[in-house]
């Protein structure tokens, strides 16, 4: 009789075997890295009492809630691979209107943050047609828009702070639901929105196919100066629900916020595209990004590191995302950036 003998999985399909997992590490490596993280800072000895505590832990989720809602509004955008780096500067315009109508002009709650959505969509209408219909560059409009937005808000304020908002408005931005503070409810809620319009309706579907090919998209119907149009509209209102958070959280208007807040949403929407669904941005991936940044930067500092740490990390995240994402969407022969 022969004798046979097994030795395992020949190299080839070792290699398939790699190849195959490939995808899911690409996909999760993020997350991983974020897991590792959490788990590196709860047990280094300087962050070791601290960092894991129910109160730092709700403080850093309540106040990247802000941040998480200002990326979901650059992110809608950048989908039909379009930019609106105008965000920040409308959450702080937002963040002055709704104070001044509670603190001055005696407006309640609702109706003040009403109008700040309607003022952060209106914003997003002058982008929208002028980048839309005027087929201009949008990252050089809403760049124009963003300093156009901060110079009015410096008029309007005469570059005071802001304060005294009604006490129902600090409640919600620094209360607990369940355990949970509020402003986590409401990212949720956009979350959960703005990833069911993009993955599961036709108008989320027909800005996925402009952000691939906005002339094979126009070939087959699709309307794609009102798609774009839109996008900005919507990028106005949530940058406005952000404001209208901040605001809540702070207590205060501060005409010099906004702006530094658009490069951490915009490297929170490109680390995103790396990540769960990589060469796309995708909202998981978004508020992942958020996140990673979120518990990296709160760590350093629990660790004592000094100012400098914090913009350094955030601009070298830019930098690494912009280049992880442009690496991804060529391997897949598509693009996922907008430059």
């Amino acid at each position: 009789m022969t004798e046979v003998t097994f030795d395992g999985p020949t190299a080839e399909t070792q290699a398939r075997r790699g190849v195959a997992l490939l995808p899911t590490l690409e996909r999760y490596a993020l997350v991983c890295l974020l897991a590792a993280i959490i788990v590196l800072f709860s047990i280094l000895p300087s962050t070791a009492d601290t960092f894991l505590t129910t109160a730092n832990v709700r403080n850093v989720i309540a106040q990247e809630s802000v941040i998480a809602i200002l990326a979901l509004a650059a992110l809608v955008p950048l989908v039909a691979l379009q930019f609106d780096v105008s965000v920040g500067a409308v959450l702080c315009a937002v963040t002055i209107v709704i104070a001044t109508l509670t603190t001055k002009h005696g407006w309640g709650v609702g109706p003040a943050l009403l109008a700040g959505v309607l003022v952060g969509a209106a914003f997003g209408v002058v982008s929208g047609l002028v980048v839309s219909y005027g087929g201009t560059n949008s990252f050089i409009i809403t760049l124009g828009m963003s300093t156009l937005i901060v110079g009015l808000v410096s008029l309007y304020s005469h570059d005071q702070t802001i304060v005294g908002v009604p006490g129902s408005m600090l409640s919600f931005g620094n209360g607990l639901w369940l355990g949970i503070p509020k402003p986590t409810w409401l990212l949720i809620v956009c979350a959960l929105g703005v990833e069911y319009v993009l993955r599961f309706t036709v108008y989320g579907r027909q800005l996925v196919q402009i952000g691939s090919n906005a002339s094979s998209a126009r070939l087959v119907g699709i309307r794609v100066k009102r798609m774009l149009f839109t996008v900005f509209v919507v990028a106005g209102a949530l940058a406005a629900v952000a404001g209208a958070l901040q605001l809540a959280r702070t207590g205060s208007a501060s005409p010099q916020l906004g702006p530094g807040l658009t490069l951490n949403a915009i490297a929170a929407c490109f680390l995103g595209s790396t990540t769960i669904r990589p060469g796309q941005f995708n909202v998981p991936g978004t508020i992942v990004g958020v996140f990673f940044v979120a518990v990296m930067v709160n760590g350093l500092t629990l660790a004592g590191a000094a100012d400098w740490v914090e913009p350094t990390f955030n601009g070298a995240a830019v930098v690494i995302a912009v280049t992880l994402s442009a690496i991804l969407a060529r391997r897949r022969g598509g693009t996922a950036s907008v430059f």
